[in-house]
């Protein structure tokens, strides 16, 4: 999934390819694997029921810190786009 040389140290997420939407800069800092947070959630609910995979995703997921190459988990809605 590196998109580049800078990337092929990207920390990603077990079986979230398909919420995997690039990567992302940080001045002076690896590049950092961004996901999806709604397709995540979708992807866990394929083997539990919707609430429990909301739950596992926050705290699991979301909730979890594994340096400084941890994933960011973004929310796509609408409502938070200034068109």
């Amino acid at each position: 999934m590196a998109a580049n040389d800078e990337d092929e140290d990207l920390l990603l997420a077990d079986g979230l390819d398909a919420a995997f939407i690039g990567t992302g800069e940080r001045c002076g800092q690896p590049n950092i694997a961004i996901y999806d947070k709604d397709k995540c959630i979708n992807i866990l609910a394929e083997n539990m029921s919707y609430e429990e995979a909301v739950e596992y995703f926050n705290f699991n997921i979301a909730g979890a810190w594994v340096g400084e190459q941890t994933p960011i988990f973004v929310d796509l809605e609408e409502k938070y786009l200034c068109l």
